[in-house]
């Protein structure tokens, strides 16, 4: 049997397990450098059980002292990507570029060396048995952070877990999402069970990339509180769900359209209004009325008036054609007149000069005295070597005169002809004007006849879209009744595997219920419980209470109330904690004392601490408490030497 431990009125039972003597993971050691090789600006040793980090409230000015700061360091050497946001890194850097934070882990009894940059260096190292100094000062290779990850998700979270807690990245590791837990952001003043990390913290930690439901169930993986085969009947369901949703959104969408083509039809067609309440039979009745408007239209005879309209066009056609080759002829002659008119002007020209050769030709000149003689006796001269040929010299006038005649008849001819074919191309476009207004109206009754069917066609056609669009939507109704079904199906399964999980609700109940007795008295009661609605955290005291500080309270208590499942064995995550200043989520003083002994009264089961609780705070500890063992540090925000970086940033 199992060791078990009673205390607080015989109320709180914590049972340990067999071989257990100290906490599988907690930090021994946390130290700050400035520069490699100094003397560290902090070097901070932590223990197991309860360690607190007290910044004195000092003239109200006990804020800015470094412990968030300080939580944020120890988150940041146990994995996460960042210890503070953008600015503040911005100004520890420039003030520490070679500034370093190493930690000391212990991880089943063997110890991690983690060594992480505050500045410009990129080196991240995690080793096992490794020295501390040696490594901040020495050049050991970087090995980035992973080593000391895939050490604790093999030991303690186990690969197991890690299918099934959700929301994880690429690298499928679960302990960060624990750590956002275990370690929650003092921006999120413990309002709710499930806030973990504050958009504020800018610490990027993949926990604040899961909703709620996500890191219930996440939650309840650390609890052991789901089975696998109820995580992959939730899966089944998220994915029938978002099915679901897709389904109703397409009918909605649906839905309207059948009602606006409804509308429409029952407009052009001008059916009765009473068709639209008649359930299956109005697709019928519009139906009816389509087909009956497309029957009126096709039996508009429109033969005839397509025919004629065939024999316009050709005689249109062959007009046209007439218009157009008048004109082109009409474009020659008007080039060759003028043509013709140069030629006669040229041939005139010619004339005198003609004529006076024929008059020298008959009349000859004598070659001695240039007296013409006559040409009978000219030609007994002995003086007389070549006498010119008056029938060349009559034959060039005549062929002049017959050139004139024949050029003024084409002249004419053009000219007539030219008159003829501008009156015959007058009446041509006169003509084919005629028949193009003809054409348009036998056209534009064509083009009624065509509208007046293809509308009647067309609403035909839209009756059997919208009988279509019913049909998919009687057939995605029943779909979507067939989801929901198998969707309510699912989740009586789920049900019953809640029911399963009841029992470790009950153990974490067991620990919540006496841990608020404690705080807050014997006339408290909580209670856990699991519904539909989440997880619901109940502190009842004359009546179920929930103020601000009641709140506050039932997250703390659940978190020591898991802390006590953890040292039990019955959970998958390390018996780690850390709270950054919860007397700042609205807790009275009273109640925030008795936090710090619980949390030592804690330290008694199995007689020496199995777990490690880090506790911030500006309030003044209980003055047993404030001091070592359990105070491991004092800060203050002034003077700057005080500081947690002994520097003003």
């Amino acid at each position: 049997m199992p060791q078990q431990h009673e205390f607080f009125q015989q109320e709180l039972e914590v049972q340990l397990p067999p071989d257990v003597s100290g906490p599988r993971l907690w930090v021994r050691r946390l130290t700050i450098w400035k520069e490699p090789g100094e003397e560290p600006v902090r070097d901070i040793q932590l223990r197991p059980g309860l360690n607190i980090i007290w910044t004195p409230d000092d003239q109200g000015i006990g804020h800015g002292g470094g412990k968030t700061l300080f939580c944020r360091l120890l988150r940041y050497c146990l994995g996460e990507e960042r210890f503070a946001p953008d600015d503040q890194r911005d100004r520890i850097g420039e003030v520490f570029p070679n500034g370093l934070v190493g930690a000391e882990v212990m991880l089943d009894e063997i110890c991690w060396v983690i060594i992480r940059p505050l500045g410009n260096r990129r080196r991240h190292v995690a080793v096992q048995n490794g020295n501390l100094d040696e490594i901040a000062v020495g050049e050991t290779a970087s090995t980035g952070i992973e080593p000391f990850l895939d050490a604790v998700e093999q030991t303690i979270l186990t690969t197991e877990l890690t299918d099934l807690v959700p929301g994880h990245r690429l690298e499928r590791r679960s302990w960060p999402i624990a750590l956002a837990w275990l370690t929650r952001d003092q921006e999120c003043r413990f309002d709710h069970v499930l806030d973990w990390r504050a958009a504020a913290s800018d610490s990027d930690s993949p926990a604040r990339g899961l909703n709620q439901t996500e890191k219930l169930d996440a939650l309840r993986a650390f609890l052991q509180a789901i089975t696998p085969e109820e995580h992959t009947k939730r899966a089944e369901i998220t994915k029938l769900e978002d099915e679901k949703r897709a389904i109703e959104q397409e009918i909605g969408h649906r839905k309207w359209e059948i009602q606006r083509s409804k509308a429409r039809l029952l407009a052009e067609l001008g059916a009765d209004e009473d068709v639209l309440t008649q359930g299956v039979f109005e697709i019928e009745a519009l139906r009816l009325a389509a087909e009956a408007r497309l029957a009126k239209a096709a039996g508009i005879s429109g033969d005839e008036v397509s025919s004629e309209t065939e024999v316009a066009r050709e005689e249109y056609e062959t007009a046209r054609a007439e218009v157009v080759q008048l004109d082109r002829r009409i474009g020659i002659l008007e080039a060759e007149i003028p043509n013709s008119e140069r030629i006669i002007a040229k041939i005139n020209g010619e004339y005198p000069g003609l004529s006076y050769a024929l008059q020298e030709a008959e009349s000859f000149p004598c070659p001695i005295c240039e007296v013409p003689v006559d040409r009978v006796l000219a030609s007994k001269c002995d003086l007389s070597h070549k006498l010119p040929d008056v029938e060349e010299c009559r034959r060039r006038l005549d062929r002049n005169r017959q050139e004139l005649t024949d050029e003024t008849e084409r002249l004419n001819n053009a000219k007539n002809e030219r008159n003829q074919a501008k009156q015959q191309l007058s009446i041509a476009r006169q003509h084919a004007s005629r028949l193009e207004e003809r054409l348009k109206k036998l056209e534009a009754a064509r083009r009624s006849h065509e509208s007046v069917w293809y509308s009647a066609k067309r609403l035909a056609d839209d009756v059997e879209n919208l009988a279509g669009l019913v049909d998919q939507q009687e057939a995605a109704n029943n779909s979507l009744r067939e989801l929901i079904a198998t969707i309510e199906q699912g989740r009586e399964h789920v049900g019953a595997f809640l029911n399963q999980q009841a029992r470790v609700l009950g153990q974490l109940s067991q620990k919540f219920d006496p841990i608020i007795r404690t705080l807050v008295g014997q006339d408290a009661k909580g209670s856990i419980a699991l519904t539909g609605n989440g997880l619901n955290l109940t502190v009842k005291m004359g009546g179920n209470r929930s103020t601000s500080a009641i709140d506050s309270l039932k997250v703390i208590a659940f978190d020591l109330g898991s802390l006590c499942l953890s040292i039990e064995g019955k959970t998958r995550v390390p018996t780690f904690l850390v709270h950054d200043s919860p007397r700042e989520a609205d807790l009275g003083l009273p109640l925030y004392d008795q936090v710090f002994y619980l949390a030592r009264r804690l330290e008694e089961v199995g007689g020496q601490p199995l777990f490690q609780y880090v506790v911030t705070t500006t309030t003044r500890p209980p003055p047993e408490l404030a001091k070592p063992p359990w105070l491991r540090l004092t800060l203050r925000g002034t003077p700057a030497s005080e500081r947690l970086l002994k520097c003003d940033l």
